[in-house]
């Protein structure tokens, strides 16, 4: 998927979006940055979410709003109205592309999309990941199948807490990554599953046994996306095949900026491996990666810079972390700009601070506040 044109599809009005190899989505709450993601995953993988509602006893129908509800969530028919345009790559979808496959279709179910959803920390329940079928009808699709994707795969690889869940990593994540999610998230805790009862995970620090509801939030809200990210490096077969697509919704939940970083880190392990990532965000720190690794590819700065820019040594992992990312990758960033309750979609990609356009120059709103204290602090230190 290179390009998706869309005209009036829930709050958006209009938006053409050319993917880089990392794409980055900022806008504020509500402005439809969520639903043209999970549009992206259903278009991509429509015959594998068909078929797994259908395993778990939901019936997608020969009506196009009932099966919106299913995979957007219960209230959510209205998001395709009749003046609805969407174009991937050159093609037109028509609404009737949702209703069921044609007996006898043996379109390839395998998944492309891999989706990461913002509300990642509901899917734990005391500590261990939900069942498909525990949600109710209002839950969207994604967050449904990201809780079911992890209990399989904690199922699989987890079961005795013997074996810890962390800081143990999957053998293509990079050990400067997990060392830097313990520095900045774990505090050299070690996370195992306690299976004595019911399964589920716990925290060990300093001898100390902690049950999930007495984690930090950051925690709470990185685990299910660190074994998102252990999924997708398995270096076991138990990971769906034919993912090209990476879809994050907002990592930086509970996060404090240097765990940001770490994450940051672990995009680039992701590009690294030849995947495309999609990261919708509200953190001006994502985005000083972007305006930083835009400036430097600009300037045809080597890949090993980027070991620069994060304080790491030069040293044959860390340069085989970075290898060919500045070089070969690129980067977008689209701000969603809500006017008068209606979305236009932006390109701001070159994130330029002297820009006249205000969308452009404070980063779709991100650096709006810092620049208006640093004018009100330079003016006043001036007199």
């Amino acid at each position: 998927m290179k390009n998706i044109k869309i005209e009036s599809f829930g709050p958006i009005q209009e938006a053409d979006i050319t993917f880089g190899d990392l794409t980055f989505f900022v806008g504020p709450q509500a402005s439809g940055k969520s639903i043209l993601l999970q549009m992206l995953k259903l278009i991509s993988d429509k015959t594998t979410v068909e078929t797994r509602l259908e395993n778990y006893g939901y019936v997608w129908g020969n009506i196009e709003e009932d099966n919106l509800e299913r995979f957007f969530g219960e209230g959510m028919a209205d998001v395709w109205n009749k003046r609805t345009k969407i174009e991937v790559d050159g093609k037109e979808y028509k609404k009737n592309f949702l209703l069921p496959k044609k007996p006898g279709n043996n379109e390839e179910i395998d998944e492309t999309i891999f989706y990461i959803p913002a509300q990642r920390v509901l899917c734990l329940n005391y500590g261990w990941p939900r069942f498909f079928t525990d949600f109710e009808a209002s839950v969207p699709y994604v967050l449904r199948d990201f809780s079911e994707t992890l209990r399989f795969y904690l199922e699989a690889g987890f079961t005795h807490s013997e074996s810890p869940v962390f800081p143990q990593s999957p053998n293509r994540i990079n050990g400067l990554l997990t060392d830097s999610f313990n520095e900045s998230i774990f505090y050299n805790g070690k996370v195992t599953v306690d299976s004595q009862a019911k399964k589920r995970l716990k925290l060990n620090i300093n001898g100390l046994d902690l049950p999930f509801m007495t984690w930090s939030t950051g925690q709470k809200e990185f685990m299910p996306l660190l074994m998102g990210i252990y999924f997708l490096l398995s270096s076991k077969k138990i990971h769906r095949p034919g993912i090209d697509t990476v879809i994050i919704e907002e990592p930086e939940m509970g996060l404090h900026p240097e765990a940001i970083k770490s994450f940051i880190l672990q995009i680039i392990a992701l590009l690294t491996l030849g995947y495309k990532v999609i990261v919708s965000t509200h953190s001006p720190v994502l985005l000083e990666f972007a305006w930083a690794f835009n400036m430097l590819k600009a300037a045809q700065a080597s890949d090993e810079t980027l070991l620069e820019l994060f304080n790491l040594e030069k040293n044959e992992k860390n340069e085989a972390l970075v290898e060919g990312v500045l070089s070969d990758k690129t980067i977008k960033t689209y701000y969603f700009q809500n006017t008068d309750f209606k979305v236009n979609v932006k390109d701001i990609s070159s994130l330029d601070a002297g820009n006249e356009d205000l969308a452009i120059a404070e980063w779709g709103g991100l650096s709006s506040f810092a620049s208006k204290a640093s004018e009100i602090v330079s003016l006043i230190a001036a007199k």
